[in-house]
């Protein structure tokens, strides 16, 4: 989420504010209210728990921990779990649980709170602030897990690594259980280094987490205005999840006049078919009414909106039509001279293949825009990490100190202290840089209780990637200590900046592994490959967004092992939802898993991206036309130059032209999605936020959130109500219309 600034206007105290932009300046609100002391405090120190509201009652273990916190966070973490593999397989996007199950969580227990009072005490009683962090750490924990469902597990079918995945379930349950207490495990320890230890020192705010916890701390408020403003904001969210969700299973029955709108078929149409028109349409320039991508323009701002809808610009109105023009790639038309069809539409082209004879020298457009995609993708993530070569300088050596803290505590127990190691423990710490951690000893999760698990994990991964995908102990371990190495970076990252750089890593670990897996033949090499940077990047990102949940936590002074609790019963969840959503969509959509498919309702662009880098580095031919590799290390080389000019030339009183430098991590999403309605909904979507913000910030600041979280969980949600249907045999495929769409076939 991209911090946003306020200012110079009256703000309903309530509403949640975004991130760091809570911390850039104060914000104009009516000076008899508690929350402006909250604020002004929070401005101060945003390294230290919010102050305890005098108003709002003190909440009991009894009463945070709760069955209906639990309950309810898992179901509303199982909504966005599925909505994530719906919208990764779709995308390529996925997007976190935690506003949502903050939001919608309050929603539901303030019903249950008030409908069932305290004479029922399974789902009746008081209901604050702190049992509404338990509800969003469940839901995040239970939404996590799918990044691996839509990138390296269905390029692993595509590649016929594996057989079927209703057969395969039994494996892809015990990779998602490895992956998510490894991560789960990993992730406790880094709780109290992350925002205990260095937060201060590496200026770690965590600004979604920070907006969640400002967003919870607003709804509890007992000041009257803010109390209606959080049922409006509530409201407002069900009002949006529940159209959103009608709006996608709806739309799939007629695609082309409520969802796509083939704009430039319809003129084709118009105008006696001209083929100017239907050339355009060929290239996919169409607008879709995707509530996810129009929602999720709301929240992340013009900058990377505009450079997503820039990049596909680029990408597939100038770079794609020139290769094909000069003869350096090819498109397929749909009909053959012969066909029925050929006579109207024998223009209509695809220039989205990847079953190409000869990738090489004879590539699709979206072959050969694949490789500069990634590459922009790859050294703009690294050059971000790279820039900030002195937080992790600092960061490995405070790993260092923490280290050489638990060596001596353990000496000095055993009564062999060490005068070396109580020295490095003292590197560097500061009396200003400590931070007070509000939760009790008897309250932090023991090491007895992840410790020992951790060291079982480790060894059953070894023997999962052993026994079911034939990686050697070497490999595994390999594997684990990448998801070590990128866990720690990315939650620094993601601390700093808000951006976790997931392709980075995943795409490092592969590239790692490739170079490990060198005389391994082929097919064994590119399992694993794939099945390692899965494991990597899955632990990572398991790791990264529990993380996330103790800032939340820490900042609502939320007891730690409470919400490591919550966090083992939601990742319970999503290791079964999420192979089950997976199978789901693949009987749903079997398109999914055929590289030959020509047309198919998911463009799977992580897919393509894991399994081209994997089959490359695998390839002792590298099957990458001349072309499109210098292309693509030109690009990359650019982007970095831009990194670095952003970092290292505008700051001081030049930082705010930053607005206006181009985000090359959109732009290099654009490159691999041949999809350029995503990119131009995302830029509706934040235009709509600008516009908002600018003429009424009070609303905006009070339902934006609230209807972006809608929008995007809702899209998804009718996603897999469609896979549903499909699958019962009554869906769109069957029942739905054609009309509007190119080719007079059924689109969308």
């Amino acid at each position: 989420m991209r911090p946003r600034k306020v200012n110079e206007q009256e703000v309903d105290p309530a509403a949640p504010i975004s991130g760091a932009a809570a911390f850039d300046e104060k914000i104009d609100v009516k000076e008899d209210t508690e929350s402006v002391k909250s604020h002004t405090e929070i401005e101060s120190d945003p390294f230290v728990p919010f102050p305890i509201d005098p108003d709002v009652p003190e909440e009991t273990h009894r009463q945070i921990l709760t069955v209906r916190a639990v309950m309810v966070g898992c179901i509303l973490g199982g909504f966005v779990n599925a909505s994530n593999v719906y919208l990764g397989l779709k995308t390529g996007w996925m997007f976190s649980a935690n506003l949502f199950g903050a939001i919608f969580g309050f929603a539901i227990l303030k019903f249950f709170s008030k409908t069932f009072g305290e004479n029922f005490p399974i789902l009746g009683g008081s209901f604050g602030p702190k049992e509404n962090a338990i509800v969003q750490t469940a839901a995040t924990a239970a939404g996590g897990l799918g990044g691996i469902f839509v990138s390296a597990i269905p390029a692993m079918y595509q590649m016929n690594l594996m057989d079927d995945p209703v057969k395969d379930f039994p494996r892809l349950l015990t990779l998602t259980i490895v992956s998510a207490y490894y991560g789960l495990l990993f992730a406790t320890p880094l709780r109290k280094f992350f925002i205990v230890h260095v937060a201060r020192e590496l200026k770690l705010i965590f600004p979604t987490a920070t907006a969640t916890a400002m967003t919870i701390r607003s709804m509890h408020t007992k000041i009257g205005s803010a109390n209606e403003n959080s049922k409006k904001r509530t409201r407002a969210l069900a009002i949006t999840f529940a159209f959103c969700i009608a709006f996608r299973v709806g739309a799939s029955y007629a695609p082309g006049i409520l969802w796509d709108w083939h704009i430039f078929t319809w003129f084709y149409q118009w105008s006696g078919y001209s083929n100017m028109a239907l050339a355009i349409e060929s290239w996919g320039w169409i607008f879709e009414w995707t509530p996810a991508f129009i929602g999720s323009g709301m929240l992340v701002g013009l900058n990377p909106a505009i450079s997503f809808f820039g990049g596909g610009v680029l990408a597939w109105g100038i770079i794609g039509p020139a290769l094909v023009h000069t003869g350096m790639a090819f498109g397929y038309a749909y009909y053959a001279p012969g066909d029925p069809e050929y006579e109207k539409w024998g223009g209509l082209v695809t220039f989205n293949s990847f079953h190409l004879p000869d990738p090489k020298n004879h590539p699709s457009p979206r072959y050969w825009m694949l490789w500069p995609g990634v590459m922009v993708m790859i050294c703009t993530s690294f050059a971000e990490l790279g820039v900030q070569y002195r937080l992790i300088g600092f960061a490995l050596k405070s790993v260092w100190k923490a280290l050489a803290m638990g060596l001596n505590a353990v000496g000095t127990k055993i009564g062999r202290p060490s005068k070396f190691l109580e020295r490095q423990q003292q590197f560097s710490q500061k009396d200003e840089h400590i931070v007070m951690d509000p939760a009790a000893p008897e309250d932090q999760v023991q090491l007895f209780q992840w410790g020992p698990p951790l060291i079982i994990v480790i060894i059953a991964t070894c023997v999962v990637l052993g026994l079911q995908y034939h990686l050697n102990v070497g490999l595994s371990i390999l594997a684990i200590v990448l998801g070590f190495i990128f866990a720690f970076l990315a939650i620094q990252c993601t601390g700093a900046t808000d951006t976790t750089p997931a392709t980075a890593a995943a795409k490092a670990s592969q590239l790692i592994l490739g170079a490990a897996t060198k005389g391994h033949a082929i097919p064994d090499a590119q399992r694993m490959n794939l099945i390692g940077g899965a494991v990597a990047t899955g632990a990572a990102g398991q790791s990264t967004d529990l993380t996330v949940d103790f800032r939340v936590g820490f900042l609502l002074r939320t007891p730690p092992k409470l919400q490591w609790y919550a966090q083992v019963v939601g990742s319970i969840v999503s290791m079964f939802l999420s192979p089950g959503m997976f199978i789901l969509y693949m009987k749903a959509y079997p398109c999914v898993l055929d590289v030959n498919a020509t047309t198919c309702s998911f463009q799977v662009p992580s897919v393509a991206a894991w399994r081209a880098v994997a089959i490359a580095v695998t390839d002792p031919t590298f099957p990458v036309p001349n072309s499109s590799g210098i292309f693509a290390i030109v690009l990359g080389i650019f982007s970095i130059a831009v990194v670095l000019f952003r970092h290292n030339y505008l700051i001081g009183h030049r930082e705010k032209y930053r607005l206006y430098v181009p985000n090359f991590m959109a732009i290099g999403l654009a490159f691999v999605l041949p999809s350029t309605q995503y990119g131009t909904a995302m830029m509706t979507g934040s235009i709509v936020a600008y516009i908002w913000a600018k003429k009424n910030p009070v609303s905006f600041d009070t339902f934006c959130y609230a209807v972006a979280a809608g929008m995007i969980a809702g899209e998804g949600m009718g996603g897999v109500i469609n896979a549903i249907l499909e699958i019962a045999g009554i869906g769109s495929s069957k029942y739905g219309s054609a009309v509007g769409c190119p080719g007079d076939s059924f689109c969308g």
